[in-house]
């Protein structure tokens, strides 16, 4: 990973105007690296940290491709975008996340995630697909299920030994956090995802580019309709893979050219992230003004009296 002394290019304010008056204002880092940890743009400072929450599972997925699990119990590329995803308990994706348990012989008691309010099963809480993966390795290699959320259990060792390899580090210099369904999130440096992101766009591992088709291939597996990730896939196939986080973290692949953006709004704010990278998308050339366009009328006009602007550009290093 290239770091060192850099110097800090301006940061993205994201503004809400109501009838083109400034109402409130969100403060949004982004970098962009390649495949080999170089910094190639930024906005704000690279190396601000924030943990990297749900934008972490196409890499916790590498457990599910690196070791035999999809194909000792047939599970399909929409399972694996599935383990992925974000998702919204809709009937559809919940019937996803019980086929791969159903297939792995492992009973829906057996997840840890909670059971979202208002609803009646773990299977339903966004982040099911990808504990039912991690459960579906436990089972393939007889580790135990009942705690497979601890630190320290095989499949989440498997894991962080699979991401610090990508970025060449020990995988005790992580710092660890417990993200809000109970699995283990880690705490990394903006630079570090958007090379994450780098790698997983860039074909030079089978494994990622298993999960980049699966993802590619099922966007509404990923997050569900209406929602940025899936539309932005929707819009670009082969092209863009997105995988949204909690806390403003927003990470987008560009596809056959190793190249990786992560974005993270300061405050966390929801809304904002969309907007930027709709913004930053269209100043890289990695969407057509058509397509940002039709984005930008679903997630950046927020109603009849208010819409966002992003105010800011990348700098080149």
């Amino acid at each position: 990973m290239t770091m060192g002394k850099r110097t800090q290019a301006a940061a993205l304010e994201v503004r809400l105007l109501r009838e083109g008056i400034i109402e409130s204002r969100h403060i949004a880092q982004a970098v962009v690296s390649d495949d080999r940890g170089r910094i190639l743009s930024v906005a704000g400072n690279a190396e601000t940290t924030a943990f990297v929450r749900s934008a972490l599972k196409p890499f916790q997925a590498l457990a599910i491709t690196s070791t035999g699990t999809l194909e000792r119990y047939g599970l399909s590329d929409r399972d694996l975008a599935i383990i992925t995803s974000s998702h919204q308990g809709t009937m559809e994706q919940v019937r996803q996340v019980f086929n791969i348990l159903w297939r792995a012989d492992i009973d829906v008691n057996a997840l840890h995630c909670p059971i979202p309010q208002g609803k009646y099963s773990p299977l339903e809480y966004n982040c099911s697909g990808k504990h039912a993966g991690m459960l579906a390795v436990c089972q393939q290699r007889h580790w135990p299920l009942n705690n497979y959320l601890d630190r320290k259990h095989p499949v989440q060792q498997l894991i962080i030994s699979k991401v610090a390899e990508l970025l060449r580090m020990p995988a005790e210099e992580f710092l660890t956090a417990h993200d809000d369904c109970g699995a283990p999130t880690y705490l990394m440096q903006l630079s570090q995802m958007a090379s994450l992101y780098a790698m997983l766009a860039s074909s030079n591992s089978l494994d990622m580019e298993r999960i980049v088709r699966a993802m590619n291939h099922h966007p509404t597996m990923v997050a569900g309709e209406g929602k940025f990730d899936t539309e932005l896939m929707r819009l670009t196939p082969g092209e863009l893979v997105s995988k949204s986080g909690a806390e403003g973290v927003q990470c987008i692949s560009r596809l056959g050219e190793g190249m990786g953006l992560a974005i993270k709004i300061m405050d966390g704010s929801k809304r904002a992230k969309g907007a930027v990278a709709i913004h930053l998308l269209q100043q890289m050339g990695w969407i057509s003004p058509s397509i940002a366009q039709s984005l930008s009328e679903k997630f950046m006009n927020l109603g009849k009296y208010k819409r966002l602007e992003v105010i800011g550009e990348l700098s080149l290093l």
